[in-house]
Formats: structure tokens, C-alpha cells, sequence
């Protein structure tokens, strides 16, 4: 689990059996989480300079799978929800009316990447959301990502979605006032604006509860996070 989903995720995620990962992972996030909010205070100098290190951090704890849960399941199951949503998409992007601005939300830490398998910077795509999202762009829908992450890796972020293959329309990430806010909250108020923008969401998918309550969204599809074990 990334270092930022660990320090400051709303709700407390189970504990998985790798021994020491856990409290690890976590003295980790908390002790990172402190360094954002002091370079993001400290001025855009400092924090240049500590973002390469935000983001190698992020890489390397990201190695950390759930061990409950192995790689192939997660693929299976995630095809499952993805195989409901593609023909709902297929129908309702053929059903387009005119003039109309379709767009899908997404988050990011396993959904559109697989962050706590990637075992890497970048993260590869999680196969059956990549494909699902590449049918959505190839037919003129907007990709918005919604992620609790910290601002300070929007770049990495960024370039680790469009390097693996996702047509970016835009990304919202969590400025140090977001970071103490109900992460609920926070993502319906970015649908909110997306909404502003002329767009119709026409679906919203993620991995967590917190990223489809609220609303503004004509369907959700939730991916699995096994009760707390991924991100």
C-alpha cells in the first residue's frame, strides 16, 4: 500500500499477514505525510526538490502486495466488474445525444493502475479497467482521475497514467487543505466540478467506497479492495 494512501485514507485498512509490512508501511506514511505538509509550507523551492523523493517512496512501499490475496484473483475479479460495465458503456456512448460531453471518473491506486502489485515506478495498468477506459477514449469520452494522492506526485502520477496507455483529460489530486477533509467528500466535490465543465458522467469506477458515494454519476462500478486489503 502507497505511502499516502496509508497515512491518510479516511478509514483503517485490515491488517494483512506479512509480518512487519504493515506497521512499517505505516510509520513510513505518517512520517512521509509530515514531510508534505512541511515542504508544501516550506515554499515551491524545497518542494521541487523533495518531490523526486516523494515519488521514489511511493515506488518502492507500492511493492507491498496484499498477500491475502493473490495477483490472479484480483485480475479475475476486477474482469468480472469490467464485463458488466463494458456493454453499459458501449450502450450509453452509442446513445449519445447531440452536443453531449460524456466523460467516466476513475481512481487510481488499483483501479486504473496496479499500485500494491506493481512492484514498480510506473505502475503497470490494470488490464481489464485500461481496457475498458481505451474503448471509452477511442469513442470520444473524457477520462477524468480522482485520487486521494498528494499533489506534490501529480507529475509522476500523470506521466505514469499516460505512459501505460489513458487519454488524461484531467486529474485531480489532493492540495494540503484536501488532506484534512473527508476523502467522500472530497471526491464528489471533483465530480461536482467536472459536471461544471458542461460534462455528463456517465460512469464512476473505483476500488473503495469512498470513491463512489455522493453521487454525480449515472452508474457506479466498484472493483474489489477485499474489505480494506488494497488501497
Amino acid at each position: 500500500m502507497p505511502w499516502y494512501r496509508t497515512a491518510l485514507r479516511e478509514r483503517t485498512p485490515t491488517l494483512m499477514t506479512r509480518g512487519s509490512w504493515t506497521p512499517w508501511t505505516r510509520r513510513i506514511g505518517l512520517t512521509a505525510a509530515a514531510a508534505v505538509a512541511a515542504v508544501t509550507l516550506a515554499g515551491p523551492g524545497t518542494a521541487q526538490a523533495a518531490t523526486t523523493t516523494a515519488a521514489t517512496a511511493t515506488a518502492s512501499v507500492s511493492a507491498a502486495a496484499a498477500e491475502d490475496v493473490d495477483y490472479a484473483t484480483w485480475q479475475r475479479d476486477c474482469q468480472a466488474v469490467m464485463d458488466q460495465a463494458l456493454p453499459y458503456l458501449k450502450q450509453r456512448i452509442a446513445a449519445a445525444s447531440k452536443g453531449e460531453k460524456q466523460a467516466i471518473v476513475f481512481d487510481i491506486d488499483n483501479t486504473t493502475l496496479e499500485t500494491d502489485y506493481g512492484f514498480s515506478y510506473p505502475s503497470p495498468a490494470n488490464a481489464p479497467v485500461l481496457k475498458v477506459a481505451q474503448y471509452a477514449q477511442e469513442h470520444g469520452v473524457a477520462l477524468f482521475f480522482v485520487t486521494a494522492r498528494p499533489d506534490i506526485i501529480k507529475p509522476f502520477t500523470q506521466f505514469n497514467l499516460t505512459h501505460v496507455g489513458y487519454d488524461v483529460t484531467g486529474l485531480y489530486v489532493r492540495n494540503l487543505i484536501d488532506l484534512f477533509k473527508n476523502v467522500a467528500d472530497y471526491k464528489t466535490a471533483q465530480r461536482v466540478d467536472i459536471e461544471s465543465k458542461g460534462y455528463t458522467i456517465i460512469a464512476n469506477i473505483g476500488n473503495s467506497a469512498t470513491d463512489l458515494s455522493g453521487g454525480h454519476a449515472e452508474k457506479t462500478y466498484k472493483l474489489p479492495d477485499y474489505d480494506g486489503q488494497l488501497s
